[in-house]
């Protein structure tokens, strides 16, 4: 039942992120008086519609997206005579740049909201340095203990859930991140733990085990570090505004950063993606489709091994992630994408300036129907992404565990 809640919940979040991207276009246009004669989420047939003012807002059958219609964006527009001053194109190359890049700029606003949500008011879990789980082995798979798996250090020294751990290896910590970080540092062989247990200390020496696990700074990676055996017990922390707002600032800059990156490895990750249709090991860091986002937001519902505020908190930043992701993805320069019609407003502006710089006529605007060509191609390779990660998602998921 959760996991279905948490579809429906990422469904109409992500639907509600392209209502706002399309709202950003409509109110910027209407702020510097444009005309703009629809707006509608979904395309194919019109179901509902009302009409306010000279504006026309509704829904339509395939909710795949939405659209403003602003007068004068397209070149072979034949517009009456009373339209033509509120054209699109008639207005400053900053205006349109700024009714261009609102939609992306709406997908960062909602994100940094989610986000000051999730740290203000729902809460983030945090460690605590108190032993929650003791596990039996240490695995190097993801589907539990097996036979050929080396027992937990952590079970063989007697430690037990409930222990607070006061130092590791001689060296005090006070939060449970200096205490992993220490036991991975510190690789196989005796390893002193000194812990509290019914308030009295004790130290414990546990013999860890080497084993590969993901590197925090690349998680694409694994890195051998010594293994303990042991999961924290957590609390959920509710940040105060200013806190909130700072936190949130920060988780800002850091998806912006992996988004980058992850765009940046869009043509390497292809290839894992048609070798998990053959039954290849699917990359758990490489690219999700829709598909696959909706069913992990379901999953992250209904991981029973977390408390409900924080699945409920998980879920709100994978959808603020994505948003960040779209909200750069759409600033590609690349038409038909806002970041291709800005990249035209941009080389025009540069083009009309150079030539009034050298004393030559006024050099008109770009013909865009020369770049229909590239725009098709475009399109051609984003439809064949699309399906390709429709069909992985399908074949081989993407499962949290």
């Amino acid at each position: 039942m959760l996991t279905a809640i948490g579809v429906v919940v990422f469904v109409l979040l992500l639907q509600f992120s392209v209502a706002l991207h399309e709202f950003g276009h409509l109110l910027t246009a209407k702020a510097f008086g444009m005309k703009a004669t629809e707006y509608f989420i979904g395309f194919g047939p019109r179901i509902w519609s009302f009409r306010r003012g000279e504006t026309e807002y509704g829904l339509k059958a395939i909710p795949a997206g939405g659209y403003v219609k602003i007068v004068g964006m397209l070149d072979a527009e034949d517009l009456p005579e009373e339209d033509r001053a509120r054209a699109f194109h008639r207005y400053s190359a900053p205006r349109r740049l700024l009714v261009l890049a609102a939609g992306s700029i709406s997908h960062m606003i909602l994100a940094f909201l989610l986000l000051l949500v999730v740290f203000v008011g729902v809460g983030t879990s945090h460690a605590t340095t108190t032993i929650g789980t003791v596990t039996p082995c240490v695995s190097t798979t993801s589907s539990g203990c097996t036979g050929g798996d080396p027992p937990s250090p952590a079970l063989a020294a007697g430690l037990r859930p409930g222990d607070q751990v006061l130092a590791v290896g001689g060296t005090p910590v006070t939060r449970w991140q200096q205490a992993t970080a220490a036991i991975r540092a510190a690789g196989p062989g005796p390893l002193p733990i000194r812990i509290r247990r019914d308030g009295q200390d004790l130290t414990l020496t546990p013999v860890l085990v080497a084993a590969q696990r993901p590197d925090p700074d690349h998680p694409d990676r694994t890195v051998k570090v010594g293994v303990l055996g042991v999961e924290a017990t957590s609390r959920i922390v509710h940040a105060g505004p200013i806190a909130g707002i700072r936190d949130s600032a920060d988780w800002m800059v850091r998806i912006v950063k992996a988004s980058v990156v992850s765009l940046a490895h869009i043509p390497q990750k292809v290839p894992n993606l048609i070798d998990s249709l053959h039954g290849g090991q699917r990359d758990r860091t490489g690219l999700v489709g829709v598909v696959g986002a909706a069913r992990i937001s379901g999953q992250t519902l209904s991981y029973r091994s977390a408390p409900l505020a924080e699945r409920a908190g998980d879920l709100l930043l994978i959808v603020a992630g994505l948003n960040v992701f779209i909200g750069l993805f759409n600033a590609v320069p690349l038409l038909p994408l806002d970041g291709g019609h800005m990249a035209v407003v941009g080389y025009e502006t540069i083009r009309r300036r150079t030539y009034r710089l050298l004393g030559r006529a006024e050099p008109g605007k770009v013909d865009i129907t020369k770049l229909i060509p590239l725009t098709y191609a475009f399109l051609a390779v984003l439809l064949s992404l699309t399906v390709l990660l429709i069909a992985a998602d399908i074949v081989n998921p993407v499962n949290i565990g």
